[in-house]
């Protein structure tokens, strides 16, 4: 076998040259038609524009509910993570500082996977009950800020 005795197997695809004249069968308007909007440079349709029509997402009907825009988002920090964390209290600024929460996270809420291998005192916007459990077992404390109890209704 050799490389100029291989055969190729596909994946190339010869681009159509636009532009080229008559014979080429893409010449003179270049497949753009006759004058108008698309046949200018740089013209720009946005998906879904049917030329003043009223465009098929406007017909249908709206149908359900999207709770999106009302959720509360919230950071999740697993208590096997306090771990990274150096010192003894775990608050905003140590779970960003260990790399655990980004910086722009609203509110964080601690979840019980894990286990807690010593006492420390969390400060966060939620704690599920199995965390607070784990936490205060390994002779730590618990503080949930007010604000998020506020937001999320609880």
């Amino acid at each position: 076998m050799r490389l100029h005795t291989l055969v190729k197997s596909g994946g190339f695809k010869k681009s159509i040259r636009v532009g080229r004249g008559e014979g080429s069968g893409r010449g003179k308007t270049s497949g753009r038609g006759h004058k108008g909007q698309r046949a200018r440079s740089g013209h720009g349709l946005r998906p879904g524009f049917e030329s003043g029509h009223v465009p098929l997402y406007r017909k249908l009907p709206k149908r359900g509910f999207s709770n999106f825009n009302f959720r509360t988002d919230f950071d999740i920090v697993n208590v096997c993570d306090f771990d990274r964390v150096e010192g003894d209290i775990i608050d905003r600024s140590s779970l960003i500082a260990a790399g655990l929460v980004r910086n722009n996270a609203t509110l964080i809420k601690v979840l019980g996977t894990g286990e807690v291998t010593r006492a420390l005192k969390v400060v966060a916007d939620k704690v599920s009950a199995s965390a607070k459990e784990k936490i205060e077992k390994a002779g730590g404390t618990v503080t949930v800020l007010s604000a998020a109890k506020e937001e999320s209704g609880d």
